[in-house]
């Protein structure tokens, strides 16, 4: 069962990013998911299986494009779906909002997760990310 994470339930998203290996020290998961759960244009999408919180999705736009983050399941809970079930959940969130496009970003290395992405249909993009820290 696919649906927005409930507020109460933070904590365990945030232990499935860091069992996931998704959490950076500069970042703050537990602002980023205040933040998507406030804001009017992101969510975070949960997947349960018996009761428990098996795997997350970040997904919210900017008007003009899809953005996804956080995608995580649980080690014991891969290759069974959820992955793909929480990828198409953002997909149709993102279209109901009217986004022509999705954009993600994926840390150069991770050729595991590049396979997965590649096999639902995404390309790389011929684009460079730059960043600043605010």
């Amino acid at each position: 069962m696919i649906a927005p994470l409930a507020a109460e339930a933070v904590p365990a998203a945030i232990a499935l990013w860091a069992a996931a290996g998704l959490t950076r020290p500069w970042n703050d998961p537990l602002a980023d998911a205040h933040r998507a759960l406030a804001g009017p244009a992101s969510t975070i999408l949960a997947c349960h299986a018996g009761g428990r919180l098996v795997g997350t999705v970040m997904v919210g736009h900017d008007g003009h494009r899809g953005w996804v983050y956080y995608l995580a399941v649980a080690d014991d809970c891969r290759r069974a779906g959820h992955g793909r079930a929480l990828m198409a959940a953002a997909l149709d969130w993102l279209r109901a909002a009217g986004m022509p496009r999705l954009n993600l970003m994926v840390r150069t290395g991770n050729d595991a997760v590049l396979g997965f992405y590649e096999a639902l249909g995404f390309r790389v993009a011929d684009v460079q990310v730059l960043q600043q820290d605010l």
